[in-house]
C-alpha cells in the first residue's frame, strides 16, 4: 500500500488557527479538523493526533503568510514537516463568491497546497530578520523624529515665529529655540516638551545606529554590507537596510526579478494589439522600493569619486570598484536623458531605482557571503 500525503490548511490568526486536511488523490476528500489556539504546542498536539488517524501519512503544511511572522513555519522545519508560507497577493482566488470564512480559507488552502497552486514567500533566516527588524526600527525612530520637529514648527508658526537663518535643525537653530522667550508659561510649557521630545527621537536614533554598527561586527552578510558600500549613495545605514531586506540574493534568478519583487516594474493592461504599460506596481517590499528610490537621487549629479566614496572603497577589489563606476556613468546617463524629455523627477527617480536594482543584483550574486551561510534558502 503507498503511502498517502496529507495536505493541511492552515488559517491562521493572533489567537486561533484553523485546520484543513486535503488527501492526496486530486479528487480526494476535503475535510475540517477544527480550531485549535494559536500555540505551538497545540499545533504539535494536533499533528500527532492526525499521523495517529493516518499511520504512514505523510504531511504537507500551508498557511497565508500575515502578522503572525514565521515561527510557526520554522517549528514545522525542526519537526521535518515541509510547510509552505503563501504569499497573500497570488493567492487564486473564487470570482463571485460571496462568502468568506476561516473554515472556508482553510480548506481553499489545502486544496490549492494540494494543486500546487500556492507561491510560497521567502523565509529569512532568524539573524537576518533580527537585523532587518532594527533597520525597520531605526527608519521609524527617523520618522518619529521628523514628525516632533514638524509638529514644534507648526505650533510656532501659527504664533507667528518663523526662523530666519540657513539651516533648520543647526546649532544656531537649536539655541534660536532655546532661547525663545513667549508670552504666556502654556506656550513655553508646549515648547520645553516639545524640544525635550526631539532631543529624545535624536538619542533613539542615535542609540538604535550604534547597534546596527556594533551587530554588524558579527553578521554573516558583513561583506556584502561593506561590498555595498562601495556604491554611490549606499553608506553604512542604506547598505545595511538594503542587505537585510533583499535577503538570499540567490532566490532571483534575473535582476527583472528582483525589481518585480520590490515593485518597481510597470503593470501593463494589453489586450489584442493594444498594449499599455502604466505605473509601477507598487507591490512587495515597500521599504526598499523607498530606499532605493532615494538612492537614486544621487545619480542625477556627474560621475564622481569623492573622498567619502573613496575611503568606503578601500579594501573593494577592482571588480567591485568597476561595477561601482560604470553604474555611476549609466544611471547618470539615464537620468540625464529622462529630464531632458521633462519626465517629472520623482518618475525619473523610480526609473533609475529600478535600473539600480539591477547593479545591486550583479554586486551582491559575487559574494561568497550567501552562498557560504544558506545553501538552499527558501524562496
Amino acid at each position: 500500500m503507498n503511502a498517502i500525503t496529507l495536505h493541511l490548511g492552515l488559517d491562521v490568526h493572533k489567537d486561533s488557527i484553523t485546520l484543513a486536511i486535503a488527501e492526496g488523490k486530486p479528487q480526494g476528500e476535503i475535510r475540517l479538523f477544527g480550531t485549535i489556539t494559536n500555540d505551538l504546542h497545540a499545533v504539535e498536539r494536533a499533528l500527532t493526533r492526525i499521523r495517529k488517524a493516518h499511520p504512514g501519512a505523510s504531511l504537507e503544511v500551508a498557511y497565508e503568510a500575515g502578522p503572525c511572522g514565521f515561527g510557526l513555519a520554522r517549528r514545522l522545519q525542526q519537526l521535518d514537516v515541509p510547510c509552505l508560507v503563501a504569499a497573500p497577493s497570488l493567492i487564486p482566488k473564487r470570482p463571485g463568491s460571496p462568502f468568506k470564512t476561516d473554515p472556508r480559507d482553510a480548506c481553499s488552502l489545502a486544496r490549492l497546497l494540494r494543486a500546487g497552486e500556492l507561491t510560497a514567500v521567502y523565509i529569512p533566516e532568524p539573524t537576518d530578520e533580527a537585523i532587518r527588524d532594527l533597520c525597520r526600527a531605526r527608519t521609524d525612530a527617523v520618522d518619529d523624529l521628523r514628525r516632533c520637529r514638524q509638529r514644534l514648527k507648526s505650533f510656532l508658526l501659527r504664533h507667528g515665529y518663523r526662523y530666519q537663518g540657513k539651516a533648520n535643525w543647526s546649532q544656531p537653530h537649536l539655541r534660536y529655540l532655546r532661547e525663545l522667550v513667549l508670552p504666556h508659561p502654556a506656550m513655553k510649557t508646549i515648547l520645553e516638551e516639545f524640544l525635550q521630545g526631539i532631543d529624545a527621537a535624536h538619542q533613539r536614533v542615535q542609540r538604535i545606529e550604534a547597534s546596527l554598527v556594533s551587530l554588524l561586527e558579527t553578521w554573516r552578510l558583513k561583506p556584502a554590507v561593506h561590498a555595498l558600500r562601495a556604491f554611490r549613495g549606499f553608506q553604512l545605514v542604506a547598505a545595511m537596510i538594503t542587505v537585510s531586506e533583499l535577503g538570499d540574493i540567490h532566490r532571483f534568478a534575473h535582476p527583472r526579478q528582483l525589481m518585480t519583487c520590490l515593485g518597481l516594474v510597470s503593470v501593463e493592461h494589453s489586450s489584442g494589439p493594444h498594449q499599455h504599460l502604466g505605473a509601477i506596481s507598487r507591490c512587495g517590499n515597500s521599504h526598499a522600493r523607498w530606499l532605493l528610490t532615494e538612492c537614486a537621487e544621487h545619480y542625477a549629479r556627474p560621475p564622481k569619486i569623492s573622498k567619502e566614496l573613496s575611503r568606503r572603497q578601500e579594501g573593494q577589489p577592482p571588480d567591485v570598484r568597476a561595477l561601482s563606476w560604470k553604474a555611476q556613468h549609466r544611471l547618470h546617463l539615464r537620468f540625464t536623458r529622462l529630464l531632458a524629455r521633462r519626465l517629472p523627477r520623482n518618475k525619473a527617480k523610480v526609473a533609475v531605482a529600478r535600473e539600480l536594482c539591477g547593479f545591486i543584483w550583479a554586486l551582491l550574486r559575487t559574494q561568497p557571503c550567501y552562498r557560504l551561510a544558506t545553501g538552499g534558502a527558501a524562496s
